[in-house]
């Protein structure tokens, strides 16, 4: 599987990484907007990757899967491109500002008979399994709880007053487009879409969210989740049964342990093999793209757009100033 990279930035970065430990997957081409050839062309001589593209046409006519890992604000032209042109797509959360649009990029997938998955690292670490495992044998739920807080590397300049695309309204930025995403995606993989979402956010100057707490009320519980970006903190998820509890001692993102305690005893899984987070869910993509596993591919995409339409919710419920979304 080749992979052409869309993006120069932390995140682009950082699966290069995880794509030192992926055989199955090579990359083959970075882009970049014309601006920032001279960055995309440093990125490709540090990681030996043969080809850099500043026109997507000139891309397009390779045959790699594409990754899309720009900016928030444009995930969902980019991935149409690519689409369009043929190719599958591996996109980076959040998949989309609004869950009708998770829906349309999900018809198109099926129209253009290609397939897209979002990159969500919970997912595909074996210590997602072991909680999905233990949660029939917690009882009936009634309390989930998740924080995932991390002082952003931009906030500095953001108390300055300088803007940069993580807490710009008009590209999506803040704590619930972006570490609030995994906390969500978590809740909702395991107990379904709420049946009431409500945001309650700490808002900078901009109105951005800097950190919030988002309140999902389910039948017979509530969850929350608690997401920083101005702010640290110990991350954890926990979810409390009648009949026992389990909790994950680290980011959400990671789930580097997972403790269960249920019918008087209590355990510690540590199953994930790889210390990058991301190395199980690339390869993943390798293996469900090459079984064209279209599946598996629409149940997580079911989950991205729950999640996405969730986010709606969540943001209007705030009157975060993000741009209208016809």
């Amino acid at each position: 599987m080749k992979l052409a990279m869309l993006g120069t930035g932390k995140i682009v970065q950082d699966a290069l990484l995880a794509l030192r430990e992926v055989p199955e997957i090579t990359v083959d081409s970075v882009f970049a907007r014309p601006q920032s050839r001279a960055k995309a062309e440093k990125l490709a001589a540090e990681w030996q990757i043969p080809h850099v593209y500043t026109d997507m046409q000139n891309l397009l006519a390779s045959d790699c899967v594409v990754y899309v890992g720009l900016a928030n604000h444009v995930h969902v032209p980019y991935a149409e491109l690519a689409l369009r042109g043929g190719h599958d797509v591996i996109m980076e959360k959040p998949f989309a500002p609004c869950g009708r649009d998770v829906a349309a990029v999900r018809a198109l997938a099926k129209k253009q008979g290609r397939l897209i998955i979002e990159a969500v690292t919970p997912f595909f670490l074996p210590n997602f399994a072991v909680i999905r495992e233990a949660l029939p044998k917690l009882g009936r739920i009634r309390a989930v709880q998740a924080n995932y807080s991390q002082y952003s590397s931009r906030y500095d300049a953001y108390r300055e007053g300088t803007v940069l695309p993580a807490f710009d309204p008009a590209r999506f930025g803040g704590a619930l487009y972006d570490i609030n995403i995994y906390n969500l995606n978590l809740i909702i993989a395991l107990f379904g879409k709420p049946q009431e979402a409500r945001y309650t956010a700490n808002c900078g100057f901009n109105g951005i969210d800097t950190s919030g707490v988002a309140t999902l009320r389910y039948k017979d519980f509530f969850a929350t989740a608690v997401g920083a970006k101005d702010s640290a903190s110990p991350g954890f998820f926990t979810v409390q049964g009648e009949d026992g509890w389990l909790r994950v001692d680290g980011a959400p993102n990671e789930l580097p342990s997972v403790t269960v305690a249920q019918g008087g005893s209590t355990k510690t899984f540590r199953e994930n093999r790889y210390a990058h987070r991301m190395v199980h869910e690339f390869q993943a993509f390798a293996r469900l793209f090459a079984e064209r596993d279209a599946q598996t591919i629409d149940e997580h995409l079911a989950i991205s757009q729950a999640v996405m339409e969730t986010v709606d919710a969540l943001h209007v419920d705030a009157a975060l100033p993000f741009p209208e979304m016809n």
